[in-house]
């Protein structure tokens, strides 16, 4: 027994040694990649995020800060439940990555040589997503006024399009963020040319929002039938949107593009003027993307009620696939699920946000499209929290109904689709990517 414990003792104290002795992490080194492919897409000068985390000196003010928001999960923002999908954007650091922060940050947040710094990553100026093929701008500036309630304003841009244009990616941006909410730009097809969402029947909660018919803008004014499809957006926490590889959408010949923007007032009369930046597609990909609003605009939720349900579905009348999904809730937004049922009865959970938070709205790709059988139906389920104990809630004495504005409610299962009998044969060349 004696001769057995001093053979090991050794082998203990080396290992202790080895774990003692094992140098601390450096920015250069080890934190420097994980920002670079994680967090400087928003974290960096002129972009989104209130600092830039792209060198040493940029960073080393926050540490403490970095450390509490990565090690609670708050940053990099993703609310998706992990037990449900997997999904191409997901922006979630490993446990591996959020340890390595902390013990950098709690051993001194030591920079590191120059020599292990690996090379910055390179953005398209004034783009997230990389330089457009193509920008389209509002005609002129739209001056928010300093105080009060502004209705959606729609402003109309032709494309001027000779023939049919395939987009893999679209990019929104605008002057100044801090007085627009969000932004969403449709596609106006010709009078020739304006197909309703193709493979679905709504549920009996639907809300009809489908746009078949031409627009009239009048001081920014528009009916909500002459929209016609959601082409991208962009609001709290989206760069940008970029369709999966043999996905991509068409604009027809002859469209316009049509601006909703929400304006908040901040106080001082402020200008801005959207553009939208797109991608081309060098010929049409194997399949057609739309994507549909799942939702229900006939519901109240009660002043005070903590836990409120609303739900809608729809079901596809023909094989398809699901290629993203996009909750949407205002300020009482709680959770929200997608289920989806198959003819066989079996019904599997599809994402999962448990925390809904209305300041990062998230469209969540998934690593492969879902097929989808005929005859499938997609149910999506929202709780809301029109309480005292939601400390967003703008005012919890009053209930609630759909609405444009913020103190009102929406319920929107976002998806992004395609629909197998419209599926084109891809040429020799590949999907047009």
């Amino acid at each position: 027994m004696k001769r057995a414990f001093i053979v090991f003792l050794p082998l203990l104290a080396f290992a202790a040694d080895n774990k003692v002795n094992k140098p601390a992490p450096t920015f250069t080194k080890d934190i420097a990649p994980i920002f670079f492919d994680r967090c400087v897409s928003c974290h960096r000068d002129g972009n989104v995020a209130p600092m830039s985390l792209m060198t040493y000196s940029e960073t080393r003010p926050w540490i403490k800060s970095i450390r509490e928001k990565v090690v609670s999960h708050a940053m990099p923002p993703w609310t998706a439940d992990p037990a449900y999908g997997h999904f191409l954007n997901d922006r979630e650091l490993t446990q591996e990555q959020i340890d390595m922060i902390k013990t950098w940050v709690d051993t001194g947040a030591k920079e590191g040589t120059p020599e292990d710094l690996p090379p910055l990553p390179q953005f398209a100026k004034g783009w997230n997503i990389g330089q457009p093929d193509q920008v389209f701008e509002m005609a002129e500036t739209y001056t928010v006024p300093t105080e009060g309630v502004v209705d959606y304003q729609h402003f109309l841009v032709p494309t001027n399009f000779k023939e049919d244009r395939w987009i893999r990616a679209a990019e929104i941006r605008n002057l100044d963020s801090s007085v627009v909410h969000h932004v969403i730009v449709f596609i106006q097809p010709p009078p020739t040319d304006r197909p309703k969402p193709f493979g679905i029947v709504p549920g009996k909660e639907w809300r009809t929002d489908h746009r078949d018919k031409p627009a009239e803008i009048k001081g920014g004014k528009v009916s909500r039938d002459g929209l016609g499809y959601f082409l991208t957006a962009t609001g709290p926490g989206e760069r940008g949107t970029v369709f999966p590889a043999g996905s991509g959408m068409r604009i027809p010949a002859g469209s316009n593009l049509i601006f909703q923007i929400h304006y908040t007032p901040k106080g001082k009369p402020v200008t801005d003027r959207a553009k939208i930046g797109l991608f081309y597609l060098s010929q049409p990909p194997e399949n057609e993307i739309r994507t549909l609003g799942v939702q229900n605009g006939q519901f109240t939720i009660p002043a005070g009620e903590a836990n409120h349900r609303v739900d809608s579905s729809v079901t596809f009348a023909e094989d398809a696939r699901i290629w993203g999904l996009i909750p949407h809730m205002h300020l009482r937004g709680k959770s929200f699920e997608y289920r989806l049922i198959t003819p066989d009865g079996k019904t599997r959970t599809i994402l999962s946000v448990p925390k809904y938070d209305f300041n990062w709205q998230m469209v969540y790709s998934l690593a492969e499209p879902l097929v989808i059988p005929k005859g499938s139906r997609l149910e999506c389920t929202a709780y809301f929290d029109n309480s005292k104990g939601n400390k967003y809630n703008p005012d919890y004495s009053k209930d609630v109904k759909w609405g444009d504005q913020t103190w009102e409610e929406m319920m929107i299962g976002f998806m992004t689709y395609s629909v197998d009998s419209q599926r084109i044969k891809p040429t020799s060349a590949g999907g047009g990517q």
